[in-house]
């Protein structure tokens, strides 16, 4: 079975070490994200629909906002993957350079020496549940490290990549609000849809060239980023948390938030801790 076996939420976003034997449904981050194996079988992700090994060789680098999947290598036991999800603002005010954008060059990344020497220590840390000063400095390196070499065999300029969206449709920005507002209503798409005076297929099309997800998929997240904070900063019930983002009950929550995540959402907090 899938499991956490250690979760650290702080300002850089989530560091977390995941035993996984079960595919991940295709969804999307607002953070940047960074996969290795640890331990176990190789096994692959699908960003942007192109498959990319995970294994002693190559981890992968999925940029925020796109979309991607998991397919494990081993359904009996499961791998072990370090598995980051790294806030874009903490990246570019650590680095301190406009030319920290987190947006990665390719998706994947070579282990060479530096970059699995982080991959073992950022590792070590999270499984001896150290939370010195150093955690956070050895996560930036192996995010700057894993930036920098995505973008060292590309001639563009990290800074102005075209997959950088900006979202130019009023009505489209106008349905983000009100996702926001209104993440746990039933039928919230179709009346967001209505709202912004949209007819339901205009703005599903119309939402996928403004943001390059489809309007179900950025909701999903919404919920999903909601789920993590209440999951580890509340003692919400789990049930609680589940019908206030629209789920009908317990089970069908932990269905969605295994699906996204990985892990279940019991184990997900048990096995969380927040450093700061």
């Amino acid at each position: 079975m899938s499991t956490a076996l250690a979760v650290y939420h702080g300002n850089f976003g989530r560091a977390t070490l995941y035993r996984l034997n079960k595919p991940l449904a295709t969804h999307a981050h607002r953070e940047g994200h960074l996969v290795f194996l640890v331990d176990g079988c190789a096994a692959n992700m699908d960003i942007s629909d192109c498959r990319h090994g995970l294994d002693t060789n190559f981890g992968t680098a999925v940029n925020p906002w796109e979309p991607h999947n998991f397919v494990p290598g081993d359904l009996l036991n499961g791998s072990i993957f370090l598995t980051l999800y790294i806030k874009p603002i903490w990246f570019l005010e650590v680095g301190r350079s406009a030319s920290s954008a987190l947006r990665f060059g390719r998706s994947s990344i070579e282990l060479t020496g530096q970059v699995q020497r982080l991959v073992n220590l950022v590792s070590t840390l999270l499984v001896e549940d150290e939370q010195t000063e150093l955690f956070e400095g050895y996560l930036y390196e192996l995010t700057r490290e894993c930036f920098d070499q995505s973008w060292q065999w590309d001639c563009d300029d990290p800074t102005s990549s075209g997959d950088w969206r900006r979202v130019s449709d009023f009505r489209i920005r106008n349905s983000i609000r009100l996702m926001k507002e209104r993440i746990g209503d039933e039928l919230a798409l179709d009346h967001i849809a209505r709202d912004s005076g949209l007819s339901r297929p205009h703005f599903f099309k119309l939402f996928r060239q403004n943001v390059g997800l489809t309007p179900n998929m950025y909701l999903n997240t919404l919920r999903m980023e909601t789920s993590l904070e209440r999951i580890t900063m509340t003692q919400d019930s789990i049930t609680d948390i589940g019908l206030d983002l629209g789920f009908s009950s317990q089970a069908s929550f932990t269905r969605f938030f295994t699906s996204n995540v990985g892990i279940p959402p019991t184990n997900y907090r048990r096995a969380t801790m927040l450093y700061s």
